[in-house]
């Protein structure tokens, strides 16, 4: 297990990942490429480009069978640098696809994204008509006004369509208490760092205590079988069952293992102890 991201350059500037049918699991869509300028040097940025694609039979009206299909793209803007905020990694697709299968039941619910980096999930939650807040690490200003361009890409407006706050985990600032109720919590890839598994879990903790009845669902990457949170979930008085992932995107032809992008990957729902 590695302990840490690698970014392969090479491979993730052609690389766009999409759903675009049944009979195709993943296929590269065009990739523009663009040039970032920051104190004299260039950051390499791309468009990478998400489908969601669902299809299903339903009853015409002289009674045969018709197939109906749903598409949805999200534009997600990339920095190929090593920041962890400013690229897409596996477990926010895998995050996606699963709410995007369960999308009837976003619409008007009140969703928090932590850690949202470049906001795949938050961003498709608030596509199927949840009242969606992304949220980042508040010192990061660089990484909250990305997400303000992720979301500007899909023609969501901050402040109007959704919302881009600063959030540091474990800290209980102004900005948490003024979130207001919540129905889901998500996050994809939190659980990066064992450092900061604790004040994941407090956030999570107090978030859920103001909103009974809500729940935190996450992915997490697999790095090490020495890492665990069991013992904090009892310290902060929560439960985490694992999901079963391993049906995601298959009605749509996602070839699960590629859209984990070699990785074993996670997925989780952890709610407050009764």
């Amino acid at each position: 297990m590695t302990s840490g991201y690698q970014l392969n350059e090479e491979n993730d500037k052609e690389r766009t990942t999409s759903a675009a049918s049944v009979t195709a699991a993943t296929s590269a869509t065009d990739t523009q490429i663009d040039s970032v300028g920051s104190g004299g040097s260039d950051i390499a940025e791309h468009i990478r480009k998400f489908v969601f694609t669902n299809q299903s039979a339903s009853a015409s009206e002289n009674g045969v069978a018709a197939e109906s299909v749903e598409n949805l793209e999200i534009k997600i803007p990339e920095l190929l640098q090593s920041g962890y905020s400013f690229y897409t990694w596996p477990c926010a697709p895998v995050l996606a696809w699963f709410l995007w299968e369960r999308r009837q039941n976003l619409v008007g619910k009140r969703v928090l994204e932590l850690g949202a980096g470049t906001a795949l999930p938050g961003i498709l939650a608030a596509k199927c008509g949840a009242r969606v807040i992304l949220s980042d690490n508040c010192i990061l200003p660089k990484s909250l006004a990305h997400i303000r361009k992720s979301c500007l890409a899909n023609n969501l407006v901050p402040g109007k369509d959704i919302e881009v706050i600063g959030f540091s985990w474990g800290l209980l600032l102004n900005s948490v208490f003024n979130i207001g109720s919540l129905d889901l919590i998500i996050g994809a890839d939190c659980f990066y760092d064992p450092s900061v598994f604790e004040d994941i879990l407090v956030s999570i903790s107090f978030l859920l205590e103001r909103n009974t009845g809500a729940k935190f669902i996450c992915t997490y990457q697999e790095r090490s079988a020495d890492w665990s949170i069991e013992a904090l979930l009892k310290k902060w008085k929560l439960r985490a069952v694992p999901i079963i992932i391993d049906d995601v995107g298959k009605s749509s032809g996602i070839d699960l293992v590629e859209l984990m992008g070699g990785h074993t990957i996670h997925l989780i729902e952890i709610t407050r102890e009764h």
